[in-house]
């Protein structure tokens, strides 16, 4: 291995949130090197979601999941706008097929207004049901600020911002360990040209494999290293057109948002994620997991048929909270919190990410110079 080098800043992760961290801090005029183990940018969770810009309805209030999300939402929206990224507000519906379930949409509604999201609007079934006839429902909440944007010419856009500004991504060059040193954090790179960088600054936008990433740097103090759990979320598609024009969400149900219907740029229909905990990272979709979606949908959409959902592709959150637990907040862990100076670590950044990309990138300047 060749001698130590001397870097300013590392990010390590070209997903979307280490692109708009990169970009950020280039922008900023730090030196910043990107370095991914794998040959092209979002290859992970970034490009397996349902690229749905969140509005932040569930959150708990002042959660930082709930306010990075309403503050990138804004931003992301004006991003694409001034960038000329493909964006759709394409607004959502959640619905209440129970007359029971009203005052859980009272209770979402409140929720978001809290959060700062007080664009949702309450609508009957009739006027639901104008809008979406294939639709069934009793009453449902409107959320006009929901939309879908193009998480590759997002991710590009970011990558061509931090590179204008003078920042470098290596691909293939995955980061298998480092230590805390006199001469700052050095990380051990591998790939075809193995290297230790000494660095100023290193941001771990690992996401699945940040964790994991911080128990290999030695010194690190491991109280401050959660665990990894990965919950797959399979998408299975809609054989045919969509006889939705919106996203539709069902009132949620203990332990996620329920079998909703997302829609893609192009108007193809999707059913999902569902939730699977695995142990092992793998992107294979079991075509007999779309079997228990059947019921659930025809409670919102009676018209479904048989025999036509199909595999479509999968996704796994980067969790640090596993199954039965409270889910985890996003954790944007700098210096104040571990000690190490010049180190920032995302931890369990899972949705919204993609909105809040540019709101974590923010924070994670924040964190370094606090």
């Amino acid at each position: 291995m060749s001698e130590i080098e001397k870097v300013d800043c590392v990010v390590i992760g070209a997903g979307v949130v280490g692109l708009a961290v990169a970009r950020e801090l280039a922008m900023a005029g730090r030196e910043v090197i990107v370095l991914e183990a794998a040959d092209m940018i979002g290859s992970e969770t970034s490009s397996r979601n349902s690229e749905v810009i969140h509005a932040g309805i569930y959150y708990p209030k002042d959660s930082l999941k709930a306010l990075l999300c309403v503050e990138g939402k804004k931003r992301l929206y004006q991003y694409c706008d001034e960038h000329g990224v493909t964006y759709k507000r394409i607004t959502k519906l959640i619905v209440a097929t129970l007359g029971d379930q009203v005052d859980t949409l009272k209770e979402i509604q409140a929720k978001a207004a809290a959060n700062g999201v007080g664009d949702l609007e309450m609508i009957g079934g009739n006027e639901a049901t104008a809008m979406e006839p294939e639709l069934n429902c009793v009453a449902a909440l409107l959320s006009p600020s929901t939309g879908l944007v193009d998480s590759h010419g997002v991710m590009l856009a970011y990558q061509g911002d931090a590179e204008d500004h003078g920042a470098m991504i290596a691909f293939l060059s995955p980061v298998e360990g480092g230590e805390l040193t006199e001469d700052g954090i050095v990380l051990d790179v591998g790939g075809e040209m193995p290297m230790r960088l000494a660095c100023n600054t290193v941001i771990n936008s690992a996401g699945l494999h940040a964790p994991t990433l911080l128990r290999k740097i030695i010194g690190f103090p491991l109280e401050h290293a959660p665990n990894a759990y990965y919950a797959k979320g399979n998408y299975y598609s809609l054989l045919g057109k969509s006889p939705f024009s919106r996203l539709i969400y069902p009132v949620p149900e203990p332990g996620g948002l329920g079998v909703h219907i997302t829609i893609d740029l192009g108007g193809q229909a999707r059913f999902g994620p569902d939730v699977e905990w695995i142990d092992e990272i793998e992107y294979s979709v079991d075509p007999a997991r779309a079997d228990k979606f059947y019921d659930a949908v025809r409670t919102y959409w009676p018209g479904l048929k048989d025999d036509v959902l199909v595999p479509g592709y999968c996704g796994i959150r980067p969790k640090i909270s596993g199954p039965g637990e409270e889910a985890a907040d996003f954790v944007v862990q700098g210096p104040d919190i571990h000690g190490v100076p010049g180190l920032v670590n995302l931890l369990g950044i899972e949705s919204p990410g993609l909105t809040a990309s540019l709101a974590i990138a923010d924070r994670v300047r924040q964190a370094l110079e606090a």
